[in-house]
């Protein structure tokens, strides 16, 4: 199980906390596979963009036109936290339902 998200945010630190088994991937640092991106582009779409986050409110207008997948690898800290992968099936957030779903595929 690999948790995407940065190692400073409190919702990683509860799903970690929560799913003890999982490795942390710093999207800073290691960043995100292509094809895992591509993936949960497809699966989530425009939700996998956090349009609240500080990095976003930093972009310009014109940079925030781009398309989601080079605005992602560009900015990593813009993907909505944590992506989590569990054996190929991906979760997006951390609430009770995910919680729910991830402990059920397991």
């Amino acid at each position: 199980m690999i948790l995407y998200g940065l190692k400073n945010c409190d919702t990683c630190r509860k799903a970690l906390k929560s799913l003890p088994h999982a490795e942390l991937r710093d999207v800073r640092k290691d960043g995100v596979p292509e094809a895992v991106l591509a993936a949960a582009l497809e699966k989530f779409g425009d939700a996998l963009l956090n349009t609240r986050s500080t990095t976003w409110r930093g972009l310009s207008e014109a940079q925030r036109q781009a398309a989601p997948m080079d605005l992602l690898k560009a900015h990593p800290a813009l993907m909505k936290r944590p992506l989590i992968d569990v054996n190929n099936t991906l979760f997006l957030g951390w609430n009770n339902a995910v919680e729910a779903d991830i402990k059920a595929s397991l």
